[in-house]
């Protein structure tokens, strides 16, 4: 067995489903991002014990993860790439710059996987240059190292559309980003939902069998985010990739533990909002 399929066995349950749990967000220079996460110890040790697959954290914040003592914590899926494109207005000059020897930091940090941009902005053929590249340039050590590459395919929206940080849900768009993730070596992809969640089945096609994990994106109320996922799920996702909606949620341990069950307990949207309205933990 390669240590990438030991690793991705970590990653994923027994099910092969994954719930990786984004509180990377201070990597990105920007102070809206924050909200819930300004004491990171306390963030992370609060969704360490309601018992995700994963967290996906940044090289400087990943120790707080790692930290934790015993056999049972999530595994640490490590970012790896930090971009300016999340503000409300964009600057002049757009990057996705790479941790100098990345790989090499997951693996010292016992990580599960390594998380990569694969970005596209209208008009910005460059940044998406950029991001090529990186992919590029990891695919290489994640192969000599054993290191999982999840590359996260990003299509977004012009800034004078919404302003900042806005997907775009078009599902040609998201199908034709992906199929470029996987081609160059993905071997899980994190993806947005498409703004018809019953025509996912085709994003999870075009995936050709690696791994496709959904995106959480901005905060929506818990009704939504249930029936979103459980609809994901049908539509064959094999995980979710949420932040702000577990961690800005009053109750984050709560919110874990939902979405646990809808990843792997098939729990309908209804159930697992009787989990987070009762503010039980996971199993």
């Amino acid at each position: 067995m390669s240590s990438a399929k030991a690793r991705l066995n970590r990653m994923f349950g027994e099910n092969g489903k994954c719930f990786d749990v984004a509180i990377d967000h201070g990597f990105f220079n920007e102070f809206a991002f924050l909200s819930g996460i300004e004491n990171m110890r306390s963030a992370i040790e609060t969704v360490a014990q309601a018992g995700p697959d994963c967290i996906q954290l940044s090289m400087g914040q990943a120790r707080l993860l790692q930290d934790i003592p015993g056999k049972r914590k999530p595994g640490l899926v490590l970012r790896t790439d930090a971009a300016n494109v999340y503000g409300s207005e964009l600057p002049k000059v757009l990057f996705s710059e790479l941790v100098d020897r990345a790989i090499e930091h997951a693996v010292r940090l016992d990580a599960v996987a390594v998380c990569v941009n694969l970005l596209l902005l209208p008009g910005q053929p460059d940044l998406h240059r950029q991001c090529v590249r990186n992919i590029s340039l990891l695919k290489s050590e994640c192969e000599k190292y054993g290191m999982p590459l999840m590359v996260e395919p990003l299509v977004m929206l012009p800034n004078e559309v919404k302003g900042g940080y806005m997907t775009d849900g078009d599902l040609h768009k998201i199908m034709a980003l992906v199929r470029q993730g996987v081609e160059l070596g993905a071997d899980v992809i994190k993806a947005d939902p498409t703004d018809d969640v019953s025509e996912y089945h085709r994003v999870i096609e075009v995936a050709s069998g690696i791994p496709v994990l959904v995106r959480g994106g901005g905060r929506a109320s818990d009704e939504e985010m249930m029936n979103r996922t459980a609809n994901l799920m049908k539509q064959g996702a094999s995980g979710i990739v949420y932040g702000r909606n577990v961690v800005q949620h009053a109750d984050p341990a709560a919110m874990t533990s939902a979405l646990m069950a809808i990843v792997h307990e098939d729990a309908s949207a209804e159930q697992a909002l009787a989990i987070v309205r009762g503010g039980r933990t996971h199993g």
